[in-house]
């Protein structure tokens, strides 16, 4: 008997398959019979939720990115927990790389997909910048911030976070510690804090890591 499902059930499903057959056997060498077996459908109905199998990586992408953005609002939003451990939190959990996959984060970052890279990034700062602001703003009514432009700054901050995550790994040992003392030292200058104030929240968390 032949199993209908809803439409958004089946892209999901398709995503799905699709997700773990780039994270086993690479992008490249994935082809879309490989997904139409795991999934037990047609061509014809593959190319109507997708046309190609770039368009599924990107509809993967666009997936993840809004896990990203439910899980950074749900961390905004834990106002049992300090500013700052909020703040940080954030931005680990915003830290593309070492949140998507090693062949996903690959195959983004090859030249030809350098707008599929840009529009990923563009999403997360669009969505994330309101929730990062938010809790600048809260940092200032509690006298740990010091900024006249919370909004710039969130976006700032941001960037500043993810490309120094994006290098963090290269590094090990006290190499990699003073790596994220430096990136302490500014964050807090960005941020209008006193010094020391992030470095107690974030410095533990890579001793414990590295």
């Amino acid at each position: 008997m032949r199993v209908v499902k809803e439409a958004k059930e089946r892209k999901n499903e398709i995503l799905d398959v699709a997700e773990r057959l780039f994270g086993a056997k690479g992008f490249d060498n994935t082809s879309t019979g490989d997904i139409l077996n795991e999934v037990g459908i047609a061509r014809g109905t593959l190319y109507y939720h997708f046309k190609s199998k770039e368009d599924i990586l990107d509809a993967m992408i666009d997936r993840m990115t809004n896990r990203l953005l439910e899980k950074a609002a749900e961390i905004a939003a834990r106002r049992d927990v300090p500013v700052t451990r909020r703040l940080t939190m954030m931005m680990l959990a915003l830290n593309v790389n070492g949140s998507l996959g090693q062949e996903i984060m690959e195959q983004v970052h090859k030249p030809q997909n350098a707008l599929m890279h840009q529009k990923m990034r563009s999403s997360l700062l669009a969505g994330v910048n309101p929730l990062v602001t938010g809790l600048i703003k809260e940092g200032i009514e509690l006298g740990i911030c010091t900024t006249e432009y919370p909004a710039e700054v969130a976006e700032m901050t941001l960037l500043y976070s993810n490309t120094a995550f994006d290098t963090l790994a290269e590094y090990s040992g006290e190499e990699r510690i003073g790596k994220v003392k430096a990136f302490i030292y500014n964050l807090e200058r960005l941020l209008g804090m006193e010094r020391g104030s992030m470095e107690e929240v974030i410095l533990p968390i890579f001793r414990q890591d590295g």
